[in-house]
């Protein structure tokens, strides 16, 4: 395309004329049809600059332009890419820095960072081990391709990012709680779709977004000091307070409220036509993309598979209430939590208190994570991208 000048007294900027002119056909209400020529074509543009920084660094993530951070003016090279995913993990980030000075111990505040970083980096590994791989249904044309899709997949990538960055963006965008994609989700792989699906249903607690991850991982610390207390026999404490049964059963209720309002939502959807008439692909995948919609709307992720008509009155109706419940709900819970938390007197360590600054302790809360919030979702992934993805390896595609 070349810029030219305007019939409309546009400025050149704002037009291109296109190297394929294509010609239109349109019916006007006499019932005439008009053949029209299309030789030039408007460029959107806007205040792009100004809200970039503030879509990214506050994790809200919706884009000037629907094509988001994929979009050439959003996202223009590999080092803006880069900055913007290092902007959606800065503050989420920072934040256990915080907890650490605020705690009076630094190495938990390391600690929690680490639990967070190993989650991140496992799910950028498999989403990009998936994705490099592709379809293999797509062979190669030697002996040493023949078993996978040469270059990997990149539908829905853009080629000026490659694999890699698209991997790393859609598994730290879903890690954020941001929403910005600069990759269309619905196009990954079975499994490739199952990490950011999987890294919203952790809570976003890996960093999160502003606050909300970190507050979301104090929930589930709080479900691990209490684990490790009961393996020693001795009352759990976090940080010289006693947790007590009113203390789990909040921090229990807060992950119970995002998996219930998700499921529901999602089995109403799918078990009516109005759900499943939105639809675009059938099979585990329709699944798949009803269950990330709904996912991600409770989770405020704001990403999307994008291959879900969600303009449609059931879902225009049961997304709105789904982000009202997955958000404002689980607010509850969490200040009972914290308030009662408050209220307790400091009591010193002893032999018995299990401590929270160590690698053991680390690892016990991805193990906690993984096992309260992962796998309570398991069943509704096996019936969606795991059985995509083992149908896809048996020759079937949806």
């Amino acid at each position: 395309m070349h810029a030219v000048g305007s019939a409309s007294g546009l400025p050149a900027d704002y037009t291109a004329r296109l190297v394929n002119p294509q010609t239109v056909q349109t019916t006007g209400s006499d019932g005439k049809t008009t053949t029209q020529t299309i030789t030039d074509q408007v460029i959107a543009q806007g205040p792009v600059a100004s809200q970039e920084a503030i879509k990214i660094l506050g994790t809200n993530g919706g884009g000037f332009f629907n094509a988001n951070s994929a979009h050439p003016f959003e996202n223009p090279t590999p080092l803006t890419d880069f900055m913007q995913i290092v902007m959606m993990l800065a503050l989420g980030s920072g934040l256990t820095y915080t907890l650490g000075r605020m705690t009076g111990s630094q190495r938990h505040g390391w600690a929690v960072w680490a639990a967070m970083a190993i989650l991140c980096l496992v799910g950028v590994t498999v989403a990009y081990a998936m994705e490099s791989r592709g379809n293999p249904l797509l062979h190669g044309i030697d002996q040493h391709t023949a078993a996978m899709q040469p270059g990997g997949n990149m539908e829905g990538k853009e080629v000026r990012f490659g694999i890699a960055p698209t991997a790393l963006f859609a598994t730290t965008t879903t890690d954020a709680s941001c929403g910005a994609v600069n990759g269309m989700h619905d196009s990954f792989t079975p499994i490739g779709g199952l990490v950011p699906l999987v890294n919203i249903m952790l809570g976003e607690v890996v960093f999160g977004g502003v606050g909300s991850g970190l507050y979301g991982m104090v929930v589930f610390i709080v479900l691990a000091v209490f684990i490790a207390g009961l393996m020693v026999g001795r009352t759990p404490e976090y940080l010289g307070k006693k947790i007590e049964a009113y203390d789990v059963k909040m921090a229990m209720l807060t992950v119970l409220i995002f998996c219930l309002v998700i499921l529901v939502f999602t089995a109403v959807a799918v078990a009516s036509s109005f759900g499943t008439s939105s639809i675009s692909n059938p099979g585990p995948h329709g699944l798949a993309q009803v269950l990330y919609a709904y996912t991600s709307t409770a989770g405020n992720n704001g990403s999307a598979f994008a291959g879900l008509n969600g303009n449609t009155l059931w879902y225009n109706v049961s997304l709105g209430f789904n982000t009202l419940l997955g958000r404002f709900l689980m607010i509850i819970p969490v200040l009972a939590l914290a308030g009662n938390l408050a209220r307790k007197k400091l009591v010193p360590e002893s032999a018995g208190t299990f401590p929270v600054t160590t690698p053991l302790f680390t690892m016990l809360l991805i193990s906690v994570i993984l096992i309260v919030s992962a796998l309570t979702f398991f069943p509704a992934l096996s019936l969606g991208p795991i059985l995509e993805h083992l149908l896809m390896h048996a020759g079937k595609v949806f």
